[in-house]
């Protein structure tokens, strides 16, 4: 039997339906919204993974070309091979504010499917994914602590609105994912305009606000549909087991985890780790992996005590403290533009590549090709944490920190018109303890302005955490490693001096109130001054010039009845320029010509040989042709490339001339005047004109 409960939402209905479609899933839900509608699947296995410590959730989002009625463009015209980025990037948003709602002690594999079935290029369907998925799971027997919604939020005009259509997200100057349940947010992703704290906050809670109406609809659906829910298993304690490791072991943890560096401290632990396992190997043979859990208990609590109740941290710094900040720029000699920023045990090399248009990615996605000029890539190799594991293609970690810098630093770019590069940073982290994506903003602002690229200014980032114990709550600022797995909240912030450009936040614990959430919002402002003083050390503008290796770029704006003129027949005036000149040229269909050479003397005779095809003919000028043909009426002269014009006999001198070949031949070069264009385009020419002219 079917059931379906609506809403309104930002003016259009939200649906959720289930026992229609995919009915042998553990919980099935088809979400309408518009006419964008989603499939979210949840299936739990009956069996439960021993041996792990963590609940083993997957969560996979699929776009399908028919969706919008596309045939997918690659070779097999079937959707294959990796997820695309943004399902990537979307698979993440789902998978972030459901996962701590599971029970700590759930082992059964668990597996969230989301497919798009159709879309209607108005409403975005990555928010519908994550309501789909919470009640997917709300209705099937899965153990999980939702419902939670997801809302995207946006200020157009100045009003905050709900669920914007997709073509007003470019007037919008906030951009946010909100989730969250009932009482409090959980996750918040996207980015503004440099908007102020005050405006951020003010979205963030409007958003939570604002998808109170889906949580009562998943919890009537749950209601009339739900499953009984099956029962995670608890982890039994061993008091006794956990008594002797705590014993052995505490005392030495509170003293190690006071080390300050990261890889000395991680030894010590590991020391201290080992001599217990092998006092307890006798007494405790079988209980190795139990005595380990307890052991990682016991730091994480350590750490946490150490902060809550003696008001230290690991590194001894102070809760609203930024580690020491170093930087150089230009130091890759044949890059574009490079920068080496290190705070503390977080180091990022960011490098700059400026290139043509025709170095724009192409992406294909449901609402059609999509071409980007700026690429942000984030790279995490295994030696940056002083591991040795096998290389590979980035991972979601790597395409997640990516999206986030990208959203930060491309806020500060030069518009199109004004720089017509295509621009690719690359941060390469080549140490890491504590957000690397937030000194990967660091580093490519940074570069780019080693670059010379014009940025609009500077951007910087920060990460900041949060322990909780009762009613004590610390915010901490540049978290360590060690700070952000032992604590409860991951929260960036990145943004220039004038607000946030960039936002992404994940909560461990049941939610952020507005109390905490301003805290840490003004926190991290004050830290992002802070790194933001201490890049203005090494560079505070861009330079005047870009890098003496990186292309000239000559632009020129064309009336596009001339683009068949410059490309020739089958490409053969546009091949002839770039082979004689070695440069290249990128037209659009609106006249637009971008020239990029190796050096400027080369890109300017380029441009004048573009100029001197797409010159229009002014009547009562001058031009020196060259003779192309010869008849007995007149001579055919070519006054710049692909323009000729007629030199009548009469025209060509004072005397009479009996034949034209005894005044001209072809090949010759002659200077003539523009008598007359006529309505069809022709051009009448004058050599006695100009012999006039010359001899006055």
């Amino acid at each position: 039997m079917a059931f379906k409960f609506e809403t309104e939402l930002g003016g259009r209905t939200l649906t959720l339906e289930t026992g229609r479609i995919a009915r042998q899933a553990g919980g099935s839900v088809l979400v309408r919204y518009g006419e964008t509608v989603v499939l979210v699947t949840s299936v739990a296995s009956k069996q439960v993974r021993e041996g792990l410590d963590f609940v083993p959730l997957t969560v996979e989002y699929m776009e399908k070309g028919y969706a919008a009625g596309r045939i997918p463009g690659n070779y097999f015209r079937r959707e294959i091979g990796r997820p695309s980025e943004k399902e990537t990037l979307t698979a993440r948003i789902i998978d972030r504010p459901i996962r701590p709602l599971f029970p700590k002690q759930y082992r059964n594999e668990t597996q969230i499917i989301a497919t798009v079935l159709s879309m209607d290029k108005e409403n975005e369907p990555d928010v519908l994914a994550l309501i789909g998925a919470s009640a997917a799971l709300e209705i099937s027997d899965t153990p999980f602590g939702g419902p939670v919604a997801a809302v995207r939020v946006g200020k157009i005009e100045g009003e905050l609105k709900i669920n914007p259509p997709i073509q007003e997200w470019e007037l919008s100057t906030i951009n946010l994912i909100v989730a969250g349940t009932m009482d409090a947010v959980v996750m918040v992703e996207g980015g503004g305009d440099n908007v102020p704290e005050s405006e951020m906050l003010e979205a963030i809670l409007f958003g939570h606000r604002e998808m109170q109406p889906i949580l009562e609809v998943q919890r009537k659906l749950r209601d009339a549909t739900g499953k009984p829910k099956r029962i995670a298993p608890e982890i039994e304690k061993n008091e006794v087991l956990a008594a002797e490791v705590e014993k052995i072991a505490l005392p030495q943890i509170r003293e190690a985890i006071q080390i300050p560096e990261k890889l000395p401290r991680q030894d010590r632990l590991a020391e201290i780790k080992e001599k217990l396992l092998n006092t307890l190997s006798e007494t405790w043979e079988e209980k190795t992996a139990e005595a380990e859990g307890c052991f990682y208990e016991l730091e994480r609590r350590a750490i946490r005590e150490l902060a809550i109740k003696e008001d230290r941290r690991i590194d001894g710094r102070r809760f609203d403290e930024v580690r020491e900040i170093a930087s150089e720029i230009g130091i890759l000699p044949r890059a574009h533009g490079s920068c080496l920023f290190t705070r503390g045990e977080t180091q990022a090399l960011g490098s700059v590549t400026l290139g043509s248009s025709g170095d724009e990615q192409r992406m294909e996605t449901l609402n059609g090709e999509v071409f980007r000029s700026f690429m942000l890539h984030y790279n995490f190799p295994p030696y940056c944490v002083g591991e040795a594991r096998r290389l590979g293609g980035p991972g979601r970690r790597e395409i997640g920190h990516g999206a986030l810098a990208t959203r930060a630093v491309e806020k500060i770019l030069p518009d199109p018109e004004d720089f017509a590069y295509t621009i690719r940073v690359v941060s390469e982290i080549m140490e890491s303890n504590g957000s690397s994506s937030m000194a990967t903003v660091c580093a490519g602002s940074m570069a780019l302005m080693d670059a010379g690229v014009p940025v609009k200014g500077p951007v910087a980032g920060i990460a900041m955490g949060l322990m909780k114990e009762g009613d004590r709550v610390i915010i901490l600022s540049d978290i360590l490693g060690d700070e952000d797995h032992m604590g409860d909240m991951d929260f960036k912030v990145a943004g220039t001096r004038d607000g946030i450009a960039a936002l992404q936040m994940d909560i461990k614990i049941d939610g952020l109130t507005e109390d905490i959430l301003e805290k840490a919002l003004e926190q991290a402002r004050r830290g992002r001054l802070f790194i933001l003083d201490k890049m203005a050390e090494t560079i505070k503008e861009s330079r005047s010039e870009i890098s003496s290796h990186a292309p000239k770029v000559f632009t020129l704006k064309i009336n596009p009845d001339k683009i068949r003129d410059v490309i020739g027949p089958g490409g053969k005036v546009i091949r002839a320029i770039q082979m004689e000149t070695g440069t290249r040229l990128d037209v659009d269909d609106l006249g637009s010509i971008k020239i990029m050479a190796d050096n400027e003397e080369l890109g300017k005779k380029a441009l004048k040989m573009v100029e001197e095809i797409v010159q229009e003919v002014e009547v009562g000028a001058f031009y020196d042709g060259i003779v192309r043909k010869i008849m007995d009426f007149g001579a055919f002269v070519e006054i710049f490339p692909g323009t000729d014009g007629l030199v009548h006999i009469s025209q060509l001198d004072f005397k009479h001339v009996q034949q034209v070949s005894d005044v001209l031949k072809e090949g010759d070069k002659v200077k003539v005047k523009v008598l007359e264009v006529n309505r069809d385009g022709k051009i009448r020419l004058s050599r006695k004109a100009a012999l006039k002219a010359e001899s006055e």
